[in-house]
């Protein structure tokens, strides 16, 4: 009975799985709300289709300027920092305490104004005492050239001898080396004592203060400075530019002043302006770079020594260069290329862009003054579509219609596709 069994239950299972797979392969009735959902959808990809053609077709709507010839720079770029044309580090001639500091850190100094003090007394002292030695050597001297007067007659009389005369004449002239002497002995005191006020060298600003009141100083080179001042007006910019622009910064040199742009960074805003000064004597072998320096007179004080700039030295100016706004010029694969407008419709036109100055781009071939070249170029632009030149004044005017057409339909004003109600629906709704 076991294996009557088994085989019955599987016959039974068999038969249930045949009968799932059949129901499952009978399609689905049709429904109302179905079929109206499938009409709808066809519906709607007709008209999308029929919507998009429309579109597609029309004219591309674009804003156009017409090119003409302006003056335009050719310029190089480059990177530079600013620098001190002069700078000195001030250090004390003389040795002893320091009294007072007569400026404050980061002050602008003009040249021959007192910075500091030193304790003057030592100094003071010898001057007093080698003051006093002149007028002692004076004193020696009013007397014997006295003498020597009173002798001079009595030896043409021979009242006393030659040799008694020349004692005296000798003398005279002993003590007025010694006063010489005790003269240089007092100048050289007054200036140790003038060197115990320390004024600006140059005209500049000051830098950090090294040493404060009460501490003693000595005389030398070696050790920090007391403080260190650089001039900033005038002040130079150091640049350094592609060895393959020497020739023609030095043929700009040799025929005019060769002027500079500098800026904070590069492609801002112009807060200074100079003229180049020196052009180093070699090109450096590592970098392949030579360095130029401008002088910038600096009134204000816009550029600080070591800060880094951007600098445009100004070769020449193209009086009748071609320039775009850079929006009207696209990449290509092979070169750029722009569309110019000819009989209602956009002409692909390859150009060749010489160099790019703020927002402007100059055009040195492709484009000839007179052509008019759009300058917004949408995505759908393409070689051969047909545009329509909008004016400046349409943006504006489209925004105002369609603020006014916000809001519900006119009266009286049917929108495409709408029919009229019958009167029928008319009695109906009443």
């Amino acid at each position: 009975m076991k294996p009557l069994l088994k085989i019955l239950l599987i016959a039974v299972v068999i038969a249930g799985a045949g009968g799932f797979y059949w129901w499952k392969s009978q399609p689905a009735p049709k429904t109302a709300q179905s079929e109206g959902s499938a009409k709808g959808e066809a519906s709607g990809k007709g008209e999308g289709k029929k919507g998009a053609g429309k579109r597609g077709g029309g004219p591309v709507s674009v804003r156009v300027m017409t090119a003409a010839p302006q003056p335009m720079p050719v310029v190089i770029d480059a990177v530079g920092s600013a620098e001190s044309e002069h700078s000195v580090a001030v250090r004390p001639q003389t040795s002893g305490v320091l009294m007072s500091v007569l400026f404050k850190e980061g002050d602008y100094v003009k040249q021959g104004q007192p910075l500091f003090r030193i304790d003057p007394r030592s100094t003071q002292a010898a001057v007093d005492q080698a003051r006093a030695a002149v007028a002692r050597d004076q004193a020696q001297l009013a007397q014997a050239k006295e003498q020597e007067g009173r002798l001079r007659p009595l030896m043409q009389k021979e009242y006393i001898t030659r040799n008694e005369y020349d004692v005296a004449a000798t003398l005279v002239k002993s003590l007025e080396a010694n006063g010489a002497a005790s003269r240089a002995l007092l100048e050289q005191a007054q200036l140790q004592l003038s060197y115990t006020e320390i004024s600006a060298p140059i005209a500049g600003r000051t830098g950090d203060l090294a040493v404060r009141p009460g501490n003693l100083v000595n005389i030398g080179v070696t050790g920090v400075p007391l403080v260190v001042i650089n001039s900033t007006k005038p002040i130079l910019v150091a640049l350094s530019i592609p060895q393959r622009y020497l020739d023609e910064v030095r043929r700009a040199r040799a025929g005019s002043q060769l002027k500079v742009d500098i800026s904070a960074n590069r492609g801002g805003q112009t807060i200074a302006q100079g003229e180049i000064v020196f052009i180093d004597n070699a090109v450096n072998v590592q970098t392949g770079t030579i360095l130029l320096k401008a002088r910038a007179k600096n009134e204000h004080e816009e550029l600080w020594p070591g800060q880094f700039v951007a600098a445009r030295i100004i070769l020449k100016v193209e009086q009748d260069a071609i320039a775009l706004p850079e929006t009207s010029v696209q990449p290509g694969q092979d070169r750029q290329f722009v569309y110019l407008v000819k009989d209602g419709k956009a002409v692909m036109q390859p150009v060749q862009v010489s160099r790019q100055i703020g927002n402007l781009v100059v055009v040195s071939k492709g484009v000839s003054a007179g052509d008019q070249v759009v300058v917004d170029v949408p995505f759908s632009l393409t070689d051969g579509s047909a545009i329509q030149i909008r004016q400046p004044g349409d943006d504006a005017k489209r925004k105002s219609e369609g603020g006014k057409s916000e809001g519900g339909k006119s009266e009286g004003v049917k929108s495409e596709g709408e029919k009229p109600a019958s009167k029928a629906e008319t009695a109906s709704q009443k």
